[in-house]
């Protein structure tokens, strides 16, 4: 590459704890009023956008290949609250949802309640925060972010006017709850490291300035929230840190009331409450339930000295939630790596398991608002079927296929192929991968691969479709899913293991994986591309200090690679409450073991795959100028002349673009740098998918 990167100046600062010394020369990148700061990242913008400049008529095919899949003018399928169905629609030519509602009936005449492309105009970043309305469907609660920070104000629209109220109320967090009373509104606070940790009461009409603070959380290793249950009989205000909860309950009719605890906070435990008849239901991991079981407490007594099983904790099942409803209960389990959804008889336990046609799969909750109902509405996908929606009878036991996500362009789900490989970690471990390919790929290691990870705080990145996806998939690429340790595919333990003192197992498992899929013929080293963000992104950068000569090009978005660094700073988001998923390094045994791995400080005089790396400026989760320093890092240290790209969104924050057709082709820039690096550029698409 001809084209000079920008240099970012040293400025050394020793960084001194538990007697270790480190040199930290990018650390003034922390300052974003620095104007060095915000110029040296307009510099890596601008070299990416001149170093990439050979691309652009492969993104902008790229991104009109992504664009002819996508049906523009559609609507999602109402959902009735009372006597009103809800939806969103989409407009071709516009960025964002309009929401809207149907009053009678799904064929009765459309209002307007929100249409976010007038709420963004004039800004480069929108978000919908809270979008509640009120349980007379009078008033609409809603808030909304122009920065990217998750930071909100909140609003309420009165829905015969369409015109807002003056109450205005800035700095809450996502979500905003109503009282019964149709005047008294929840919502959550917002301290200086962004930690929802206060919960007000506002009453319509009354000054800002006068709303009562109900409840302080102190603790920095809790966040605060608030819902009412689906019954409309209780609040429910949530406190929760990576392995401790606790709950209390108000009658959702009495709001100036006093909220009852249901079980006071215990380390270790969790629990999660919902309400039924005379009883809560309380999904828990109390008493060694490893992969959490269901009990029921009386409402008029809810503490533990009166919980009853209800569904037995389960070694080989992980109970991820549940839902209660007039005359059934709904659990959401895990078994064998797929996520499924059970119907469950209230009166005689029976469970029926709603059937998943294809083995690698998942079936995921819908929207059910309704509490009085027999249809149970669930979402469906796989890496080659489109997201389907359901509505599924409990009593007959019928579903309804109510809409399958169009992929225009003449999409053939037959002409693909989905299977799970499943590799062998050093300690022996089977670790899980999810694969889809088109039929004709070969499987002699020609075919070019992606693989993605993640792998933290037991989340589960299942199998899912992508029209976007295609544009790879056309031009004979095989895409994984890594399904490593510290993710929740495999339940509790599964998590348990990819966490602390066991977070090397995410990358051995991310590295076994790779080497799975070049053992099985899917791929080779020079045609492999592996891609992660945010804690995903911390996971490229582990695996790429490590196994650098197994991967051809790496995209790491948003990545959290100064762990180190961030996690001894209490300051920042985030951090007080990490140290139950990654160890706090105020204790020796921790700095030293997060020290091995964090990216940053492992970058080594050594050749690294070609990088694509993405940075947000308002990002609260993971700060700009981590996935800054760590290139200006690379860039100073590695030994190869291969590409090594930063881009910044400077209005944006850990989500990217916001709009969808700026997320298309965003999209569009990371595929394009994906076909270069494995030489597949010039390729085309197959015959007879759309944007071929």
């Amino acid at each position: 590459m001809s084209l000079k990167p920008p240099n970012a100046p040293r400025r050394p600062t020793v960084l001194r704890h538990h007697g270790d010394e480190r040199v930290d020369d990018w650390y003034w990148l922390r300052d974003r009023e620095d104007p060095e700061t915000l110029a040296y990242l307009e510099a890596e913008n601008a070299w990416t956008q001149a170093a990439t400049a050979h691309l652009e008529p492969l993104r902008e095919r790229l991104y009109e290949e992504i664009k002819a899949r996508i049906q523009e003018t559609d609507l999602s399928v109402p959902a009735r609250r009372g006597n009103y169905w809800y939806y969103s629609r989409t407009v071709e030519g516009l960025q964002y949802p309009i929401r809207c509602r149907r009053e009678g009936s799904e064929d009765g005449p459309e209002q307007v309640l929100l249409d976010e492309n007038a709420l963004a105009e004039g800004h480069d970043f929108f978000d919908l925060g809270a979008f509640s309305p009120s349980p007379d469907h009078r008033l609409l609660a809603y808030s909304t972010d122009y920065d990217g920070d998750e930071v909100f104000t909140l609003r309420v629209r009165d829905l015969s006017t369409g015109g807002d109220l003056a109450d205005e109320i800035p700095g809450t967090h996502y979500g905003a709850t109503w009282a019964l009373d149709n005047e008294t509104l929840f919502y959550t606070v917002l301290n200086d490291a962004k930690r929802p940790w206060r919960l007000c009461r506002h009453r319509l009409g009354s000054p800002v300035g006068d709303d009562v603070l109900v409840f302080e959380e102190p603790d920095e290793a809790y966040y605060l929230g608030i819902h009412r249950t689906r019954s409309d009989r209780f609040l429910v205000l949530t406190l929760e840190s990576k392995i401790t909860s606790e709950a209390w309950v108000l009658a959702a009719h009495d709001p100036e009331g006093e909220f009852r605890l249901v079980e006071a906070r215990r380390p270790g435990v969790e629990y999660d409450v919902e309400h039924r008849g005379e009883h809560f239901l309380i999904v828990t991991n109390d008493g060694g339930a490893e992969n959490f079981k269901l009990v029921e407490a009386p409402v008029d007594a809810p503490s533990r000295a009166n919980w009853r099983d209800v569904v037995p904790h389960r070694p080989h099942v992980k109970l991820d939630g549940v839902d209660a409803f007039a005359g059934h209960v709904v659990l959401y389990e895990r078994a064998d790596a797929v996520a499924r959804i059970v119907v469950m008889d209230p009166d005689t336990r029976a469970m029926d398991v709603i059937e998943q046609p294809e083995a690698v799969s998942t079936a995921h909750p819908g929207d059910n608002p309704e509490f009085e109902t027999t249809t149970l509405r669930f979402g469906y996908t796989s890496l080659v079927t489109p997201p389907s929606v359901f509505d599924h009878d409990v009593v007959t036991r019928r579903r309804e296929l109510r809409k399958q996500l169009p992929v225009l362009g003449g999409y053939d789900p037959e002409q693909y192929e989905t299977t799970r490989l499943w590799a062998t970690a050093p300690d022996g471990t089977a670790v899980p991968i999810s694969l889809v390919h088109r039929r004709d790929v070969a499987r002699d290691g020609s075919a070019p691969a992606l693989l993605y990870g993640y792998g933290a705080y037991e989340i589960s990145r299942d199998p899912a479709f992508s029209s976007m996806r295609l544009s790879l998939l056309d031009r004979g690429f095989v895409y994984a899913i890594a399904h490593v340790r510290g993710g929740g595919e495999m339940g509790r333990q599964w998590y348990e293991q990819g966490k602390l003192r066991c977070k090397r197992n995410t990358f051995t498992d991310f590295i076994a994986c790779a080497e799975a899929l070049v053992a099985e013929g899917c791929t080779s080293p020079d045609r492999l591309v592996i891609r992660g963000g945010s804690a995903g992104g911390l996971l490229m950068g582990a695996v790429v200090n490590e196994r650098p000569e197994l991967f051809r090009a790496v995209v790491a978005e948003v990545p959290f690679v100064d762990v180190l660094t961030t996690i001894l700073d209490p300051s920042l988001p985030l951090t007080v409450i990490e140290w139950d998923e990654w160890g706090n390094p105020e204790q020796r045994d921790f700095y030293d073991y997060i020290k091995s791995y964090s990216p940053y400080d492992n970058v080594s005089a050594q050749a690294y795959p070609a990088m694509l790396v993405t940075a947000g400026l308002n990002d609260p989760r993971v700060s700009y100028w981590e996935p800054t320093k760590w290139v200006a890092k690379l860039r100073a240290t590695k030994t190869d002349d291969n590409p090594l790209l930063l881009k910044t969104e400077m209005g944006a924050g850990h989500m990217g673009p916001s709009g969808r057709y700026d997320a298309w082709r965003d999209e569009a820039f990371v595929l394009s740098f994906v076909l270069d690096a494995v030489g597949s550029a010039g390729l085309a698409g197959t015959a007879g998918t759309a944007g071929s």
